[in-house]
């Protein structure tokens, strides 16, 4: 058997998408799961519409993803000469022919097909009786067409689709060169995909109405085809195709929203395969299991929730020292100053692992943490802290002022003092405290809170604390 080799092969008009990444994460698994290669080919030959940016776009999402490819990336564009190449070999053996049909004429019978119910397709005015080497035109404009079969059929054996046959009398002689030269998305694909000695394609379901063409050009170029596995397409909530509609489209927004490129890697390959009732693999995971044969043929529903847990899953069993490192990125972004030091930075992201879902999250409710003061919510303010709060705020500011070892197990036993020795229950002290400390009524443990935080800034918060109880007291009549 030869070496398995697939392909991922975008189009660069604009960033990597959910549908794209998917795709070339199952050409990426395949290939490792079979021990093949990994090709990504940048089909940039629509000039007008292809741009650097949506290039650097494309490979900086397949990078993030860690998506390494092992060869590429080949851009369409430097390959001209052998797009030439064949497609003089197919005018050569009369497989290929000159149309000096204008578009005006062209849009004419199309638009009489249509008013008379017929399929708009080519009507061959061009094609030659016979097959054979016809001169190329000279002083008028001219596209090339493939001459293809007129009777039979192309069958297509599909990976996931299963068989699939396409009636050849419904298919009409494809454009391969426009009337300005430049070849065509059909027949560069087919020219890449023999010169790469790609084996399988795996691509949306989208493609598979191009594949019957494709599969004569190969055909005609004397190539057999390589195995097919269209893929259903990937839809909304709503039950119709992904966009922009249903949320982030982009993975690059996905990064920028703190999510890991594990967890949509994990997310993106459940949808439309699976392995048993298995919902999280690590990459060697998928690497060993992966195969085409157990992808499905109903077209899976993007659930943003669902991949919101998955990566909740990934923070909270990350390495340590790795979250840390992940999450100084966005602390720059939200404008914050260098943490005091990385000892610290993973004490603080310890803290607050357990209840966020996504690094920007993560880095949102660190806001009292990392902020010179925080502002106390009102409702908090006035129900926590009251006039019979301010004592216990100064009792606490009082005995962590003197406490000798300033840690965890010694902010415990202050807390424990001061219930002890006023006969009340934790909350009665621990909200207060937490609301002057936090702004809130929600944070982690309080004691992790106060060591996160440090003597210094602790005193001050609770002195802060203490003014908003005095700047709110009932007023005398």
């Amino acid at each position: 058997m030869p070496q398995v080799r697939t392909r991922f092969a975008p189009s660069p008009t604009g960033y990597l998408h959910i549908g794209g990444a998917r795709t070339a994460l199952f050409n990426y698994l395949y290939a490792r799961h079979c021990g093949g290669k990994f090709v990504l080919r940048i089909e940039d030959t629509d000039r007008q519409r292809s741009t650097p940016e949506a290039i650097d776009a494309i490979l900086r999402s397949m990078e993030w993803l860690q998506l390494e490819w092992d060869e590429g990336p080949f851009y369409q564009t430097e390959r001209m000469d052998l797009y030439q190449e064949r497609l003089h070999a197919l005018l050569s053996a009369g497989d290929a022919y000159p149309c000096v049909c204008t578009p005006e004429t062209l849009d004419a019978k199309r638009q009489a097909a249509m008013a008379e119910k017929r399929k708009p397709m080519y009507d061959g005015t061009c094609r030659p009786v016979e097959r054979e080497a016809v001169p190329l035109p000279e002083g008028i404009p001219f596209t090339i067409r493939f001459r293809s079969p007129e009777s039979g059929a192309t069958v297509v054996d599909d990976k996931v689709k299963g068989r699939v046959e396409f009636d050849n009398r419904e298919l009409d002689d494809l454009i391969l060169a426009r009337s300005d030269g430049s070849p065509t998305y059909n027949f560069c694909v087919v020219c890449d995909d023999i010169d790469m000695g790609i084996t399988h394609i795996v691509r949306g379901d989208d493609h598979l109405s191009n594949t019957p063409r494709q599969m004569q050009l190969y055909r005609a170029l004397g190539s057999e085809p390589p195995v097919f596995a269209h893929v259903p397409l990937i839809l909304g909530e709503d039950k119709k195709r992904l966009s922009k509609r249903h949320g982030a489209t982009s993975v690059m927004a996905y990064r920028d929203m703190g999510y890991f490129p594990e967890a949509l890697n994990n997310y993106l390959v459940r949808l439309g395969w699976s392995h048993g009732d298995q919902e999280i693999f690590d990459a060697q995971e998928l690497m060993e299991k992966f195969d085409i044969d157990a992808v499905g043929k109903s077209s899976a529903v993007f659930n943003p929730e669902k991949l919101l847990w998955l990566n909740a899953h990934y923070l909270k069993s990350r390495p340590l020292p790795q979250l840390a490192e992940e999450v100084t990125p966005y602390l720059s972004a939200k404008g914050y100053a260098e943490p005091r030091d990385r000892a610290w930075l993973e004490k603080m992201v310890d803290t607050l692992r357990e209840r966020a879902k996504s690094l920007v999250e993560l880095v949102d409710m660190a806001h009292y943490f990392l902020a010179e003061s925080v502002d106390i919510d009102d409702k908090a303010g006035r129900k926590h802290l009251v006039p019979e709060a301010k004592n216990l705020l100064q009792e606490v500011s009082r005995k962590l002022g003197n406490l000798a070892d300033f840690n965890e197990a010694g902010i415990e036993q202050v807390f424990g003092d001061v219930i002890a020795e006023r006969g009340i229950k934790l909350g009665k002290v621990a909200q207060p405290v937490r609301v002057a400390l936090t702004g809130s009524t929600v944070s982690p443990g309080i004691y992790e809170v106060i060591d996160v935080l440090g003597r210094d800034v602790t005193l001050t918060r609770l002195a802060t604390g203490v003014r908003y109880i005095d700047a709110h007291l009932p007023t005398q009549d």
